[in-house]
Order: structure tokens, then C-alpha cells, then sequence
């Protein structure tokens, strides 16, 4: 199918803002600051979104699916439950270095803005957080049925735990702008990995 000229400009949009909206937040982003990364006028925005608060929400699940996709063909490369475990932990050592030029975790960076601010971009955070710490689960549970993992963990605390390792160095690295704690952490996750939910 192919996409009408409309789709394309919206599409333009989305993609040129979402790393400013990272950056600054949905009330740190004002209007001049998306044309003036766009190259169009304030009418083409309001032609193709109803207002910021769309065009936000938009560029969130944009900057979100681009990086979800990203490890999401990692882990599908690996059949082994542990060892999609500890592609999510590489994947990560280099996050700091690849995702810094677009301002850090987007889920960090929108969940706190959003927090008190735009209640339906704050709800759509909580649903990918919520959706990512049970993909990690999910990969523990396949991990206990193929007799990876021991039987007696519990696959969704695990889950949230990694998960919320994860995002806590990822926030520390950015604010030290430093990926030390980053790596370590991803050192520290797979020890656990290996002493705590390995067979």
C-alpha cells in the first residue's frame, strides 16, 4: 500500500519531533520549536495533528517502537529462554551510546514529565512499562517450562526487577553522563541471572 502525501508529512513529523519531545518533555517542547525542526508552519501542524498532545503521543510510540524493535529481532535470534536474558542484558550495554543522541529513555524521560501533565501520555507509558516487564517475564515462565530456570522463582517480581534495574542505570548513566553504571549493571543483572534463576 501506498502511502498518500498526507501519511508521508505526518509521518516527517512524527519522526522529526519525537527526539525533541524527548529531550524537552511535552511542556518543554513548544510549538516553534516543532517547526522550526520540521520546516513547516504552524497550520501543517494542526492540518495533520489535533493538537501537541496527539502529535506527543504520536512521537512517543514512534521513539518507543523504533528501539522496542531493535531488541525485540535480538532476542528472536536465540531460542534459549537464558540466553534471550542475556541478550537483553547486551543489548543494553550499549544503549548509552547509541540512544544518547536522542535523549535518553523515553520512558523515563515522558513517564515523569507526563506524570502530572498529560494524563493520556502518562497512561500510555504505564502500558509499554507494563507490557515490557511482562515480555521479561514471559521469557522466565519459558525459561521454568524448558527447565532453565528454577521452578520455584517469580517469573513477574523477576520480571520487574530486571526490568527496573534496567531503567534505574539507564537513568543514572544519563544523568552522570557516564555508561560506567550502566555496564556494571548489566553485570550485576547477569550474575543474578546466572546465581539466582539459573538451573
Amino acid at each position: 500500500m501506498i502511502a498518500t502525501k498526507a501519511a508521508k508529512t505526518r509521518q516527517f513529523i512524527i519522526e522529526k519531533t519525537a527526539p525533541i519531545f524527548n529531550r524537552n518533555g511535552y511542556t518543554g517542547t513548544s510549538l516553534s520549536d516543532i517547526t522550526e525542526a520540521t520546516g513547516l508552519t504552524k497550520g501543517a501542524m494542526y492540518g495533520n495533528f489535533k493538537n501537541k498532545e496527539e502529535l506527543a503521543l504520536e512521537a512517543f510510540n514512534y521513539i518507543v517502537k523504533y528501539q522496542m524493535d531493535e531488541i525485540r529481532n535480538i532476542i528472536h535470534e536465540v531460542a534459549s529462554p537464558l540466553a534471550k536474558l542475556f541478550a537483553i542484558t547486551n543489548f543494553h550495554r550499549s544503549y548509552y551510546k547509541r540512544y544518547i543522541g536522542f535523549g535518553g529513555c523515553p520512558l523515563l524521560n515522558v513517564g515523569v514529565d507526563a506524570n502530572h501533565t498529560n494524563p493520556a501520555l502518562f497512561k500510555q507509558v504505564k502500558y509499554v512499562v507494563d507490557k515490557l516487564q511482562g515480555s521479561i517475564a514471559s521469557i522466565i515462565e519459558e525459561g521454568i517450562f524448558k527447565g532453565e530456570i528454577r521452578d520455584d522463582i517469580n517469573a513477574m517480581k523477576y520480571g520487574t526487577r530486571i526490568f527496573s534495574l534496567i531503567e534505574g542505570a539507564i537513568f543514572t548513566s544519563v544523568i552522570s553522563r557516564d555508561e560506567d553504571c550502566l555496564l556494571d549493571m548489566m553485570n550485576h543483572i547477569d550474575k543474578m541471572i546466572q546465581v539466582e534463576l539459573q538451573v
